[in-house]
């Protein structure tokens, strides 16, 4: 995928269900647009999504770090997002008596989708002053990020004037310019991911009316092993001299027929997905590893970058 075309707008919002892998994806496109003589700033919203790990560090904090070459990272939560807001309005006392009583998540929670409104009102001054070329949002999963992107309509239609209808009306007019924001949505080539990816697909263009990105699916599987008998294995294991048993040989066959299974059924998940969104798609290789590491995270940015796209 050439990262122009990826990258068209700033503001790159990342969203999907739980466990599908939004962090990855978002530390591979990091990693891949550095690559390619961009800076990053990557922003992590709910915090403790293991990116910073991604690239062999500990947790993030408010403040932005460097990662990696040309990549920099920070959290952003209601509550330093309230204070910094107060602060930067004259009202730096009362944020920190605030802070003292442990009353910022009450005021964040006052107005409902007052806490969405803090962060993204904060991704929307990154926007503005930060100096990074391309800002990463590594967003809630799929549920919260729908409500999480509807915010600024609720409150724009809730309140009539005031700091908090600005501000509202200021974040809308980043989610609607696609030329400074899009989201790029993440799947699993599975059904209920690919259900969830689609439903969300269409609320956030109908209600919010963001631009969409190409979709990442992440963990596909390259193709089926070959069709191999028992008979085949074991004269394959008797030529290289390996003590294999019959029921070793039995656990392959039934390993190779999964996989091969497995594979068969992702990709009629990927062409299903190709017609309810027609989007252009990005395919994540699975990899073999339990937790995402800097190797890893190097393999997929080149699969992300990869010349030719997938679908």
């Amino acid at each position: 995928m050439d990262l122009d075309r990826l990258c068209t707008s700033r503001v790159v919002i990342v969203a999907g269900k739980g466990g599908v892998g939004k962090t990855t994806a978002s530390a591979a496109l990091a990693l891949a647009a550095a690559r390619s003589g961009r800076s990053v700033l990557v922003v992590e919203i709910e915090g403790k999504s293991g990116l910073a790990a991604m690239f062999g560090h500990d947790e993030l904090g408010y403040e932005a770090r460097d990662l990696a070459p040309g990549i920099r990272a920070r959290t952003l939560t209601p509550d330093d997002a309230l204070i910094e807001y107060l602060q930067e309005h004259a009202l730096g006392r009362l944020s920190r008596r605030l802070a003292r009583a442990g009353a910022v998540d009450m005021v964040a929670t006052a107005i409902p989708g007052m806490k969405d409104i803090l962060v993204l009102g904060k991704v929307k001054q990154l926007e503005r002053a930060d100096p990074a070329d391309l800002i990463i949002v590594d967003a809630p999963a799929a549920g919260h990020a729908v409500t999480f992107l509807l915010s600024p309509a609720g409150l724009h239609d809730a309140v009539r004037a005031g700091p908090i209808r600005s501000q509202a009306d200021d974040v809308i007019d980043l989610l609607t310019d696609g030329s400074r924001a899009q989201v790029m949505l993440v799947t699993l080539p599975e059904e209920t991911p690919v259900n969830e990816l689609v439903d969300t697909a269409f609320t956030l263009e109908d209600r919010v009316g963001v631009k969409l990105a190409p979709v990442v699916i992440n963990g596909c599987l390259d193709h089926a092993p070959p069709d191999v008998s028992a008979e085949e294995l074991a004269d394959a294991a008797r030529a290289a001299d390996l003590p294999i048993t019959p029921s070793d040989i039995g656990a392959l066959v039934a390993a190779a027929r999964f996989r091969a299974a497995r594979v068969t059924n992702e990709r009629e998940q990927i062409e299903r997905l190709a017609r309810r969104l027609p989007l252009p798609q990005i395919q994540l290789p699975f990899l073999f590893t339990a937790a995402i590491g800097p190797d890893d995270v190097r393999v997929l940015a080149d699969a992300l970058a990869a010349p030719e796209p997938h679908g």
